[in-house]
């Protein structure tokens, strides 16, 4: 049996069209919440709203949004509470992964800017815009709750994505000073996948196990991460279980990060 735990409860995902997004929106919704789903792609947003109302029975706003610009992220928060009763839960997920082989120097312009702004400036953005609302509603003992997606690349210095890692890193750090200015009344926490077959590898796995094979990465728990591993820690952070954990990062990666051997881009045999 599922707990219907965030029963009048909304919820907002960024990047919420696919990959952990779409996943995370449809736990939550088995488990009783209203959603707003924020996406950059209008067509598969509307496509993944659609099947999840009409799987799980719950409301399902789309608001298609780039979250890298300011004013568009103020309309979208202003538009999601005048949709939704509350936003309990900001599950701020939207972000991209450029540019895999360049290491730091040789990265350019462009796509360190476009990585920083989406990644790490998107999530601070939303949180700012919605925080404020967030804090204004009557739950007890926790007024709301916000997950944010990191990486393991944001706990390992991975040198051919050194955009994705600098802004990983920096939303790990984001993630302890927002818990810090939201307590007591908000839990702020972060997930860091490892190696999913999610969009940032085009949905394949031969292009994520190139990836892994580049950087001679072994995973402790010796196969592929999902979607559903990311999402049902993200339910666990959404829940009343975790009401007494802010500023904490879960890593989600079969122990590569913490466990096993990092990634590391050198000739040798491990």
């Amino acid at each position: 049996m599922v707990e219907k735990f965030l029963e009048g409860k909304g919820a907002l995902i960024t990047g919420g069209a696919s990959g952990f997004g779409k996943g995370i929106a449809i736990e939550y919704a088995k488990r009783g919440a209203d959603l707003v789903l924020v996406d950059i792609n209008e067509e598969l947003l509307e496509e993944t709203c659609k099947k999840i109302e009409q799987d799980q029975g719950q409301k399902v706003i789309p608001i298609v949004c780039d979250v890298s610009n300011s004013d568009q992220v103020q309309a979208m928060s202003k538009q999601a509470f005048k949709e939704l009763d509350n936003i309990f839960v900001l599950n701020n997920n939207a972000g991209v992964g450029l540019n895999f082989g360049k290491d730091l120097l040789r990265i350019d312009e462009e796509r360190f800017d476009k990585t920083i702004a989406i990644n790490l400036k998107g999530q601070w953005l939303v949180a700012k815009n919605i925080c404020k609302g967030m804090r204004r509603q009557k739950f007890e003992p926790i007024a709301g709750k916000v997950i944010h997606t990191a990486s393991i690349a944001g706990m390992v210095v991975d040198n051919k994505l050194p955009a994705y890692t600098i802004s990983k890193m920096g939303i790990i750090a984001m993630m302890k000073m927002l818990a810090q200015s939201l307590a007591p009344k908000i839990t702020v926490n972060a997930i860091s996948p490892g190696y999913h077959i999610t969009g940032i590898y085009d949905n394949r796995e031969d292009v994520m196990k190139m990836t892994m094979d580049e950087g001679h990465v072994k995973t402790p728990l010796n196969r592929y991460g999902t979607v559903e591993d990311v999402a049902m820690v993200s339910v666990f952070l959404a829940s009343p279980a975790s009401n007494f954990i802010t500023g904490h990062n879960f890593p989600v990666d079969g122990g590569i990060a913490e466990v096993g051997v990092p990634a590391w881009y050198i000739k040798s045999d491990i």
